[in-house]
This record gives C-alpha cells, structure tokens and sequence, in this order.
C-alpha cells in the first residue's frame, strides 16, 4: 500500500474502537506502512494526520515495539503536532513509552529510549503543560513527566512548581490526576 492510498484509507478511520483497531492491526501485519503513517501524522495542518494519530496510538497500544524504528522521527517532530485530536494520541503514546520503559522496565524499550529521546519527550511535555491544551493531553503528560522525573531530577521540582500553579484553574479531571501526582511525588520523595 502507498502513502497515497493509506491516505485515503484513513478517511475511514473514526473514533469507534471497531475502525481504529482494524487499521491498526493492518499497520501491524504491513510494518512498512509505518514510515507512512508518521508522514500523515506530521502533516499538522492536513485534517488527516488526525486521524493518523489516532491510528498510531492504537499500533502503539497493541505494540509500543513498532515505533522503536521511528523513535527519531517521532521523538523530534512530535512537538510540531498542534491540533487536538491529533495531540492527545501523541501524549498518549508519550506515556505507553515511559510506562514501558520506567514501570514494566521493558528490556526492549530501555534499548531503544535513549536520553536524547526523553529529553525530547520532556520539553514537549512541559510546553504541553503550560499552554492551552485539552484535560487529556495534560493528564497524559503528568504521568510521563513523573515517570522520566524519577530518573532526571530537576523534572519533579518543575513539575510540582506547575501543578501547584495550575491547580486552582483546572478541570475537576485535571485537579484529580493532580492530586495523584502529588501523592505519587510524596512516597517517590520518601523512598530517595
């Protein structure tokens, strides 16, 4: 399949769980479709790299491993994504990453996430947090800064300095996963 026609495949991809998990599964069984899928992805102004984005993250719930070719190309353009259905697949596959890599201590994932990749993650993730972004996205990156936070330790003071500020003004959604993330930086603030 070219890019072009996966292109135009997307136009069926929609947000039910059925179409995602079928074109999903065809990026799986056609590994060479990847490099197109992170084209699309990364046309941010094309409404189609939407729908890539949420393509991506369902490959990458299925199998975190079929990114790690990509991880580059990933990790350095994923700050150029700006659209809202588009941004939260990318802060959603942002944490399946540090998930695998800080919490299941995947031998895989510690392979292939090198420091220039979570710094990269890092920097998005803080421009994700104080900019005008959707509760998901927000939520997605709290956990993923926290978890890269445990290994890079100026992360965890910023990133209490801005649940702290932001606090007040979140969703009821944003203030929950908050005060999760305030209490997991209490017991990891224990432990060291």
């Amino acid at each position: 399949m070219t890019q072009k026609e996966l292109y135009n495949e997307l136009n069926y991809v929609n947000h039910s769980r059925e179409k995602r998990a079928y074109y999903a599964q065809l990026v799986i069984n056609t590994p060479e479709l990847m490099p197109h899928v992170l084209d699309i992805l990364f046309k941010v102004n094309d409404p189609i790299s939407n729908r890539a984005g949420w393509l991506l993250e369902f490959v990458c719930k299925t199998d975190i491993t079929m990114l790690f070719p990509y991880i580059d190309i990933f990790t350095e353009k994923m700050h150029t994504v700006y659209q809202d259905s588009a941004l939260r697949p990318v802060a959603k596959i942002c944490e399946y990453l540090s998930l695998s890599y800080y919490k299941k201590k995947d031998p895989l994932t510690r392979k292939h996430i090198k420091l220039l990749h979570k710094e990269r993650i890092t920097e998005a993730g803080f421009d994700w947090l104080i900019t005008e972004q959707k509760v998901a996205v927000k939520a997605y990156t709290l956990t993923t800064l926290f978890l890269i936070g445990t290994e890079i330790d100026w992360i965890h003071p910023e990133l209490k300095r801005i649940m702290e500020d932001d606090y007040h003004k979140g969703s009821s959604a944003y203030k929950a996963r908050c005060r999760h993330m305030f209490e997991a930086l209490r017991k990891f603030e224990k432990r060291v």
